[in-house]
C-alpha cells in the first residue's frame, strides 16, 4: 500500500508531482481558498485518498456536495473529458473511477444515521460555551453536574438537565452549604438558554444511543477506511451547535484514544469545514481549549484539517500547528484582502521560480499552492500544482443513492431509534411523586388526628355540660320543695289560727 496520497502535479508552469506523506498527516493541515476555487474537491480527494490507504475519515458536509464520494465517478459526467485530460497532464495513470465506503450521519436523523451524545458526556464547560453563559451561570451549571454525580443522577437529554436545575433551585438552601450558592436568577437564565437550544434543534442531539467513537474508526472488508460524512446542511444554521459538536468530538477522541506518537498512518483524519465559524467570536477559554486539543491530539494519531476561505480566519496559535497546506486562489479587491494575500504568501517557504503573492491571486479553479511536510517534518518549498481529479463523483449523491448507502451501512439499526431510559428526569419525578404521596398521607393522618381530638373535646364538653345541668336541676327541685313547704306552712298555719 502506498505511503503517500497523490495530490496533483505538473504541466505547463507547474512543479513536479506533489504528495502528502501518510506518516505526517497527523501534523494537521489547512485547505484554504475563496468560494468556487476547488476547496471541496480537494477535500473529497484527500478523504478518498485516506480511505484508500485504510484510514477512516470524518468530515462535515456543509453544502451537500461531499456526498458524491459515496458514488463512483462516471464517463457520462459532463466533465469526463476534462478530468481525463487533467489526469494525463499531471501523470495520473491509470485514472479509474471508484467510490469510497461511506457512512452518512445527521444530527437530525434526516439525511443520515442520527448522531447523539449525552448531556453528561458534553460536560458543563462545553455546554456553557454552547449557551454563552457568564461565569456565575457556568458556576451554577457546574454545581448541577457535581450534584448529579454525587447523587447518581444520569444526565442524558435536555429534560434531565431542566429537571435537575429546578430541583437544585428548590433545595438551594440545603445544597448551598456544600456546593455553593445557587441563585434562582442564574437558574432561570440557564433555563431560557436551554429553551433557545431546543428551538435550534439541540433536543435531537442530546440523548441515547450515544455515538460510539469506535464506529467512526471502521474499515471495510477490503481494508479501506470508511468516510464518515456528517450532513451539515441544516446544522450549519446553528453555527454554535455545529462548532461545539465538532469540538466535543475532538475532545472525546483525545480523551479516549491511546498515545501512539507518530504512526505510519493516522488512526483517523478529521476535516473541519467552514472552520471560521469555530473561531468567530469564540471566547478566550474556548480558543484555549481548541488550541490545546489540536496541539495534543496528534499524539493520538488523529490528523485535523481545517477548511476555510482565508488562513486569517484561524488564530495564529492554531495556524502555526498546521504543517500541511493547500492554498487555492484568494481574491484581493480591498486593502484588507491584499494584506490577507500577503500574509498567506509569507506562510510558505519561498519558491525562486515565482512570486507566491502574485500567484495566489492568479490561480485558476482546481489549482493550488501546495506545501507538505517531508519525512523530517520540514515544510516543503511551495509548489504551484494542478490538483488531481477525483475518482468518485463530482457533485452530490441522489436521495435514492443515499438511502441505498444507509441501507448497507455497518451501523444500520444501531442509532436510528432513540432510547429514553431512566435518568435524572424520571428519578426526580419519582422522588417528587413519592414525596407528594407521603405529604398527602401525613396530611390525612393529621386530619384524622384533628377529627379525633375534636370528637374527644365534644364528649368532654358534653360531660361537663351534663353535670352542671344535673346540679341545676337538683337545686331547682330542692328550691321548689322548700317553696312548697313554705307556702303550705303558711296556709296551714293561718287555718290553725
Amino acid at each position: 500500500m502506498s505511503e503517500t496520497i497523490f495530490l496533483g502535479g505538473g504541466g505547463p508552469e507547474h512543479n513536479e508531482a506533489q504528495s502528502l506523506l501518510l506518516s505526517r498527516a497527523n501534523r494537521h493541515g489547512l485547505i484554504a481558498g475563496a468560494t468556487g476555487t476547488g476547496k471541496t474537491v480537494t477535500l473529497q480527494i484527500l478523504a478518498q485518498g485516506f480511505a484508500d490507504a485504510g484510514v477512516p475519515v470524518f468530515c462535515a458536509d456543509v453544502k451537500g456536495d461531499l456526498s458524491g464520494v459515496s458514488q463512483s465517478g462516471s464517463a457520462d459526467h459532463k466533465l469526463h473529458d476534462a478530468l481525463h485530460s487533467r489526469a494525463q497532464t499531471i501523470g495520473l495513470a491509470p485514472y479509474d473511477y471508484n467510490a469510497a465506503p461511506t457512512i452518512f450521519w445527521d444530527v437530525f436523523g434526516e439525511a443520515g444515521h442520527p448522531v447523539r451524545t449525552t448531556i453528561s458526556e458534553m460536560g458543563p464547560t462545553l455546554l456553557s460555551q454552547l449557551m454563552e453563559l457568564n461565569e456565575t451561570q457556568e458556576g451554577v451549571l457546574t454545581i448541577a453536574f457535581e450534584y448529579a454525580d454525587d447523587n447518581n443522577l444520569l444526565l442524558l437529554d435536555l429534560k434531565d438537565l431542566r429537571k435537575l436545575l429546578i430541583h437544585i433551585s428548590d433545595i438551594r438552601d440545603e445544597i448551598g452549604r456544600e456546593y455553593g450558592n445557587v441563585s434562582p436568577a442564574s437558574v432561570g437564565a440557564i433555563q431560557r438558554r436551554l429553551l433557545l437550544l431546543e428551538r435550534e434543534g439541540a433536543e435531537a442531539f442530546f440523548g441515547e444511543p450515544a455515538l460510539r467513537l469506535e464506529d467512526l474508526l471502521r474499515t471495510d472488508l477490503s481494508g479501506k477506511g470508511y468516510v464518515n460524512i456528517l450532513d451539515s446542511t441544516r446544522l450549519i444554521n446553528s453555527p454554535r451547535l455545529y462548532c461545539t459538536f465538532l469540538l466535543w468530538l475532538l475532545s472525546e477522541l483525545f480523551e479516549q484514544l491511546p498515545e501512539v506518537g507518530d504512526p505510519d498512518k493516522p488512526k483517523l483524519v478529521f476535516f473541519f469545514d467552514e472552520a471560521h465559524l469555530l473561531f468567530k467570536s469564540a471566547p478566550k477559554a474556548l480558543l484555549e481549549k481548541i488550541e490545546q486539543v489540536v496541539k495534543l491530539i496528534r499524539s493520538k494519531g488523529v490528523g485535523v484539517f481545517f477548511v476555510t476561505q482565508n488562513p486569517r480566519d484561524i488564530p495564529d496559535s492554531v495556524l502555526a500547528q498546521l504543517g500541511n497546506r493547500i492554498q487555492h486562489a484568494l481574491r484581493a479587491y480591498t486593502p484588507a484582502e491584499r494584506r490577507a494575500v500577503k500574509a498567506a504568501a509569507e506562510s510558505f517557504r519561498e519558491n525562486e521560480l515565482f512570486d507566491t503573492e502574485d500567484v495566489i491571486t492568479d490561480l485558476g479553479t482546481g489549482e493550488a499552492l501546495v506545501s507538505t511536510l517531508d519525512r523530517k517534518g520540514v515544510p516543503s518549498i511551495v509548489a504551484r500544482t494542478l490538483i488531481r481529479p477525483p475518482s468518485s463523483r463530482l457533485g452530490p449523491a441522489t436521495p435514492a443513492e443515499r438511502t441505498a448507502v444507509m441501507s448497507a451501512s455497518p451501523v444500520g439499526g444501531q442509532y436510528d431509534e432513540a432510547v429514553d431510559r431512566e435518568s435524572a428526569y424520571e428519578i426526580l419525578e419519582k422522588r417528587e411523586d413519592e414525596a407528594a404521596k407521603e405529604a398527602e398521607r401525613l396530611e390525612r393522618e393529621e386530619e384524622k388526628e384533628k377529627a379525633k381530638k375534636k370528637r374527644s373535646s365534644s364528649r368532654s364538653s358534653y360531660r361537663r355540660q351534663g353535670v352542671g345541668e344535673a346540679a341545676l336541676k337538683s337545686g331547682m327541685r330542692f328550691a321548689a320543695r322548700e317553696l312548697t313547704r313554705y307556702v303550705l306552712r303558711g296556709i296551714l298555719g293561718s287555718r290553725s289560727r
